[in-house]
Formats: C-alpha cells, sequence, structure tokens
C-alpha cells in the first residue's frame, strides 16, 4: 500500500537513480502522502538503544516524570503528562503521555536564544545522549529528503538547507499504556495531521497507525525493520498550495488480546526556523491551481497550531 523508497539512490546513486528517486518520491507524496523509507542511513544499533531507553524512561514513577514537566515549555521540551494533548478539532484528550527533545544549535547561529534547554534525566543518564544521536540520524535523513521533494518542484536542490539548519525540529518519544478498562473510544490518537514540513517515525513498537486514503478509507501502516514512514505535514502543504498534501492519520486500539501491551513511537517533527516564509511557491500556483493559503512565517503557523491542540494557552 504504501510505496517504498531507497534513499540511497538519491544519496549514493548514479544520476539516472537520483532523478528516479525525486520522481518516486515526489509522485508518491501527491498520490499517497506516505512513504517507506529504506538505507535512511539511522543505524539498527541506535534505534534499538533508543527504544531500550524511551521504555526505561517511561518506565519510571509517574511522580519522577513529573519533575520533567515544565509547564511553560508549551510541551516543547521534556516530559507532557498523560491526556495533555488533544487533536485539532477534538476536546478529548489522546490517550498518551510523552518526551520532547530539540534543536542543539553548536555553531554561533543566534536562533539558539529561541530556543529552550533539552531536559535531562537524572534517573536515566543515558536517555538524552541516545535522543541527541537520534535526532542527528533523523534530521539528516530529512535534509536528503527535503533536497529531493526541491527538485521534484522545480527548486534548487538546496532550497530548504537555509531554512532547516539549526531549525526548530522535534524528536518526540510518545507512551500509549496498556488499556486496563473498556475504552470510551476506539482511537488512541484521534485523526490529525502533523504540523510541520516532514515527519520520520522509526517503527513503532505495535500496530496502530492508519492513514486516510485518498478514497477515504483508513489503512494500517506498518513499517518494516530497516524502514522509516515519512510524511508530509502542513507547512509543506501550505508551501505547495496543496500540491504535496498533508496526511491525515491516527492511531488505534489494538485488538483485546493486546490491550496489556504499551505501544511506544517515535517520530521525528522536521521543522524550519521560525523565520521561513510557508507562503505558497509561485510555481504552484496556476489559473487550476488558485492560492488558497494566506501568507504565515512558521513561527507564526507552529505558534496557531498549538494553541489549537491545547498545548498552549
Amino acid at each position: 500500500m504504501i510505496p517504498v523508497v531507497d534513499l540511497s539512490h538519491f544519496t549514493n546513486g548514479t544520476e539516472q537513480q537520483k532523478k528516479d528517486f525525486v520522481q518516486q518520491l515526489g509522485k508518491a507524496y501527491e498520490e499517497v502522502g506516505f512513504v517507506a523509507v529504506k538505507n535512511h542511513g539511522i543505524s539498527d544499533e541506535l534505534i534499538a538503544d533508543l527504544y531500550d531507553q524511551v521504555q526505561q524512561f517511561f518506565s519510571l514513577p509517574v511522580a519522577t516524570k513529573e519533575k520533567y514537566e515544565i509547564p511553560e515549555l508549551a510541551g516543547q521540551r521534556g516530559y507532557t503528562s498523560f491526556g495533555r494533548e488533544h487533536a485539532k478539532g477534538y476536546e478529548a484528550p489522546d490517550l498518551k503521555e510523552f518526551f520532547q527533545f530539540g534543536q542543539v544549535v553548536e555553531d554561533d547561529d543566534p536562533v539558539k536564544d529561541q530556543y529552550p534547554e533539552n531536559v535531562f534525566v537524572d534517573e536515566v543518564p543515558g536517555f538524552a545522549p541516545t535522543l541527541e544521536q537520534a535526532y542527528k540520524g533523523f534530521e539528516r535523513s530529512g535534509f536528503a529528503l527535503l533536497r529531493a521533494i526541491a527538485l521534484y518542484l522545480g527548486l534548487p536542490e538546496q532550497f530548504f538547507d537555509e531554512h532547516v539548519h539549526n531549525g526548530n525540529s522535534i524528536l518526540r518519544a510518545i507512551h500509549y499504556p496498556p488499556i486496563t478498562q473498556e475504552p470510551q473510544s476506539a482511537i488512541r490518537a484521534e485523526q490529525h495531521e502533523d504540523i510541520n514540513l516532514i515527519t520520520l517515525l522509526v517503527g513503532a513498537s505495535a500496530d496502530g497507525l492508519q492513514i486516510l486514503t485518498k478514497q477515504n478509507e483508513w489503512v494500517g501502516v506498518t513499517s518494516l525493520p530497516e524502514q522509516i514512514v515519512v510524511n508530509v505535514g502542513d507547512m509543506l502543504q501550505r508551501l505547495t498550495n496543496n500540491r504535496l498534501k498533508s496526511t491525515t492519520h491516527r492511531v488505534v486500539n489494538p485488538p483485546r488480546e493486546k490491550w496489556g501491551s504499551s505501544r511506544f513511537s517515535i517520530p521525528f517533527f522536521l521543522h524550519p526556523k521560525s523565520s521561513m516564509s510557508l507562503a505558497c511557491l509561485e510555481s504552484c500556483i496556476d489559473a487550476a491551481h488558485p492560492k488558497v493559503y494566506e501568507d504565515y512565517t512558521a513561527g507564526e503557523y507552529l505558534d496557531e497550531r498549538l494553541r489549537e491542540i491545547g498545548l498552549k494557552k
């Protein structure tokens, strides 16, 4: 169902392989909105270590985890407790808790002053360093995918580079706890679209992710070992005037016999710097596709969406 692309064809392939990859990726994003990416450059060992550290953190006592919840950061760094976030347009909270790790600026970029410090967990000393290593791996893969997207859109290959270097990307570790009583709904995380440019998701620990197809049918997404799933977010949809569409997705409860198990999921939300303009690209506007979005910066749009989902007051 989900198209599979090989990122090494773009990063290390022949000219023809690179061209073919650009077309495959762009076509998949226009038609489905999700792709599975193999040879993405993030090692199996790092992914296994990442899941191990994440599980160690979420198994801490609630009172311990709550030490790392800093309300004024609106969930952008550290821990967010169970039931705080809801999908846009839905009042019921999603059945999850999560931890967020953000950009580490290592050059003299003044954007550093805009980002809060990351939160370090004393009880799991390997947690933050592993998140940082994974963050850098996802960022590298994301940069390559955005270069392919730029070429597909007829833009210079490096179009996104200056906007995503030291961008406001987020690595989010999510825990959906075991279901202990008859749930009010079959949905663990209500249907939504992601806010950012693209989202990279390394195989979740249990099934449950579904995407809404163009035929208006819900289809399960299972990424195979050694693949990451990458979807288009709302910022890229705005920028391309709906040429690349943000994909609606949700997380549903597992079958009853699996209620006793936790689900872990670790998406990387690739964001540009807040200053990037999301004004629709001229190349995506014509008589058949008139401009449908007003001009926003990425920062203005993120702020509006964080309020809509209940993380910001």
